[in-house]
């Protein structure tokens, strides 16, 4: 593949012990990219602060919302910002408002200061539920992937620039290959998700390992027959199995899954799509991704499209992948029902395979 650039970036890349697996004499059959970060980058922050809500608390929700922007808005180290919405396993309509910083000095700072209060215990209130779900992780344990070069999304929107094409993808294993520490560790999750209570508050202790994926849609720029073949063809097939991995996927590792809507500025929905999933591990992400009829209806669904459009297919593309260490990871809950994100990890539901231990404190 000396064609095309590699997605780990020669300052970090490190002697392979575990091997790739690239096919052999593999071309990729599309154009994609990744995240190029200035080399003084060592690490980054994804902090997610959700409100949920039922209906006659959505005011309140809102309120949050727009003073917890207006504090991000002027926070140390500019981070960059995005919003986002969806209903619920419940049925609590949940907006989040996503922060990304380049370094976890800037961001540990004002979370000490400000962020922090977004779960204070003064703030719990019946019918409302507020949480923080943060990773820093350094550098080497997170990839991303893009099929355009003009939109940036998710971490990206702090990186330096977009690479060339690159050859790790368009194969069942091309985000462990992308993903510069799997060249020396298979990555493999360690202990069992844990909690512990302050008063209202709830904070979850997660796996070693622990997994991440956002996997985004654009079609903003489709109209017409694009815009109807992606809408009533693919689509349906993405809902239905974001939707598995909501309501069924922890025995097979998943944790916790949102798919989510884009939100403006201004709260409007974009033409843009996440799916947002917690993962005991990679590897039980890739098995879902290779292996399981929901993702394989995807993937077919997928390719169907951009086949029957060629070059001419406007729709992006997108992921971004972490894998954090324990002390890479920070997870609060303030009033949150029991299926809320990697709560969802500790509580006994029916058909769940993981175990977990709940630890009191006063």
């Amino acid at each position: 593949m000396s064609d095309y650039e590699s997605a780990i970036p020669a300052h970090l890349a490190s002697a392979r012990t575990c091997p790739v697996r690239t096919p052999h004499n593999f071309r990729p059959p599309y154009p994609s990219y990744t995240a190029r970060y200035d080399t003084s980058t060592t690490r980054v922050v994804l902090a997610y602060f959700g409100v949920q809500s039922i209906s006659d608390k959505r005011h309140v929700a809102q309120e949050a919302v727009t003073g917890l922007r207006r504090q991000l808005a002027v926070a140390a180290g500019s981070p960059r910002i995005e919003r986002a919405r969806y209903l619920d396993e419940r049925g609590y309509e949940t907006e989040i408002v996503i922060g990304y910083w380049g370094n976890d000095e800037t961001f540990n700072r004002w979370f000490t200061e400000i962020g922090s209060e977004w779960t204070a215990p003064r703030r719990h209130t019946d019918g409302i539920g507020f949480f923080v779900e943060v990773l820093h992780p350094e550098v080497r344990r997170f990839e991303t992937l893009f099929s355009a070069v003009d939109r940036l999304e998710g971490v990206a929107r702090i990186s330096e620039t977009l690479s060339g094409e690159i050859g790790e993808h368009g194969y069942w294993g091309g985000m462990r290959d992308r993903l510069p520490i799997a060249a020396a560790s298979a990555l493999e999750p360690s202990g069992t998700p844990s909690v512990t209570h302050d008063g209202p508050r709830t904070r979850v202790h997660p796996v070693d390992n622990l997994c991440l994926i956002r996997s985004g849609q654009d079609w903003t720029d489709a109209d017409g027959d694009e815009r109807a073949l992606y809408l009533n063809d693919v689509e349906p097939v993405l809902r239905t199995g974001m939707n598995f991995l909501r309501d069924a996927g922890r025995p097979l590792g998943c944790f916790a899954n949102r798919y989510m809507t884009v939100l403006s500025d201004d709260g409007d929905p974009l033409d843009k799509t996440f799916g947002m999933s917690w993962w005991r591990s990679l590897g039980d992400l890739e098995r879902w991704a290779e292996s399981h009829p929901t993702h394989v209806a995807i993937f077919g669904a997928a390719l169907r499209y951009l086949s029957t459009l060629g070059p001419a297919a406007t729709l992006r593309l997108y992921h971004e992948v972490t894998v954090a260490a324990a002390d890479e990871q920070f997870f609060e809950y303030l009033g949150c029902h029991d299926e809320t994100g990697m709560l969802a990890s500790t509580s006994h539901r029916s058909g769940a395979a993981l175990d977990s231990e709940v630890v009191e404190t006063s």
